[in-house]
């Protein structure tokens, strides 16, 4: 065997069992996402998985669905049976089932300056396609931080945070400022930056602001929600439920960008709190957008945690009676990134009006000091959109437990203190 120059038969022996060991590690796939669909039938449900595997030549992730039944054994343990093949999501951002689980929202981001592209799917075929053009927005987010995507109960509309539009340019020629705008390929006009703006760096680098939109799937018209001030930077989106006749709500967590951006996603310690906005509303015959407030002009965000420093990956019970969510405020108050986390919860709205002033109840305190054998402290980096069991008021939450990750089971009705006060 040929050697190359300057390098011995150890050294190339070495290299030779590395990139072995590279070739075992990228055939493990990773499961990303699981989802669990209702079935008519009592002994079995079923499955899709997501999963994704590094592919070394592109320096990306193959991404691919795999479904399978899961049955009931009588011996009360599950028997999965899987589909004999996974199916590859080329191009595919995220995928997100609706409620019912009837259809599928597949979103793939633009490449370069092209369109984001919704697709609806049902099961035997793509229903609809909308393709979203950077004027409205550009990508969608789907990171699992800023990421939020919500399907409203009835599923005529999509709740998301994507990109805001990037700022006009100014144009310029050989005598100057340009008035009006032209094409790139003009010959002898260049474009400008324009204003330096901060984007929030990390895993968001030329990510400068979220913000919140709707589509409706029906006739594929998107809005951009209003009344949620410019200084926050918004993730995290759920779509309150809601009774008929009642107003429909967002609820979302907004960061301020007041003072400077670089840093989130392992940033834990930054300040972040709960709003809730009316959402768009639209005529279910003719699905025309309406004003979001008729009477009193535009509607604003109200925060519902100003008494608390943080407020993150807000969840509602199953029957939409409370909203529970998780709190870093403890990172926030002391500065250390991943301190002890806290769970809450606040009673929803049952007159279909909210009010700014809502009581926080206490789940799961701050644990300082834990006696030892003792519960540690909350120490999670997510809440699971679905962590609800079948009674409606236990959850199901991935923590640190010393060493090791553990499924700790939650009884959101059970408040460890009495209810905190914003007003």
């Amino acid at each position: 065997m040929d050697m190359q120059l300057g390098m011995d038969a150890k050294i190339e022996e070495e290299y030779a069992y590395q990139s072995n060991l590279l070739q075992e590690f990228k055939n493990i796939s990773n499961i990303d996402k699981a989802r669990i669909f209702k079935s008519d039938s009592s002994l079995s449900s079923q499955g899709m998985f997501c999963i994704s595997q590094p592919n070394l030549v592109e320096n990306k992730r193959r991404k691919f669905i795999l479904s399978c039944t899961i049955f009931k054994e009588s011996n009360s343990s599950v028997k999965f049976q899987w589909a004999p093949f996974p199916i590859e999501m080329s191009g595919v951002s995220i995928i997100i089932p609706s409620p019912s689980g009837s259809k599928l929202l597949v979103v793939r981001n633009p490449e370069n300056d092209g369109p984001s592209r919704f697709e609806i799917w049902s099961s035997s075929h793509m229903e609809k396609e909308f393709h979203i053009s950077q004027s409205v927005h550009g990508s969608v987010y789907t990171d699992g931080w800023f990421e939020g995507i919500s399907w409203n109960l009835g599923e005529t509309c999509i709740a998301y945070i994507a990109e805001e539009p990037s700022p006009a340019r100014p144009s310029f020629n050989d005598m100057g400022y340009k008035k009006g705008a032209f094409s790139d390929k003009d010959c002898g006009n260049w474009k400008g930056q324009g204003d330096w703006e901060n984007d929030w760096g990390e895993t968001y680098a030329g990510k400068r602001q979220p913000a919140l939109f709707v589509i409706n799937i029906n006739s594929g018209e998107v809005q951009a929600v209003k009344g949620i001030d410019k200084s926050l930077s918004v993730g995290q989106v759920v779509w309150a439920p809601s009774t008929q006749g009642s107003e429909q709500y967002l609820v979302f967590v907004g960061w301020s960008s007041m003072t400077r951006k670089l840093g989130m996603k392992y940033c834990s310690n930054r300040p972040c709190a709960l709003y809730a906005i009316k959402a768009p509303y639209y005529d279910p015959k003719t699905f025309e957008p309406e004003s979001l407030n008729s009477t009193a002009g535009e509607t604003r965000a109200l925060n519902l945690t100003q008494s608390i420093s943080s407020a993150l990956f807000p969840r509602f019970s199953p029957d939409g009676k409370f909203l529970v969510f998780l709190s870093a405020s403890s990172s926030v108050d002391s500065g250390v990134h991943l301190a002890t986390n806290s769970l809450h919860r606040i009673d929803w709205l049952t007159n279909g009006k909210i009010h700014q002033f809502v009581k926080i109840y206490d789940i799961i305190p701050v644990v300082m000091c834990a006696e030892d054998g003792c519960f540690p402290g909350l120490y999670c980096t997510t809440i699971h959109s679905n962590s609800w069991l079948s009674d409606g008021y236990t959850m199901i939450i991935s923590s640190i437990w010393h060493s090791s990750q553990v499924l700790l089971s939650v009884n959101v009705l059970r408040s460890s203190r009495s209810p905190r006060s914003d007003s």
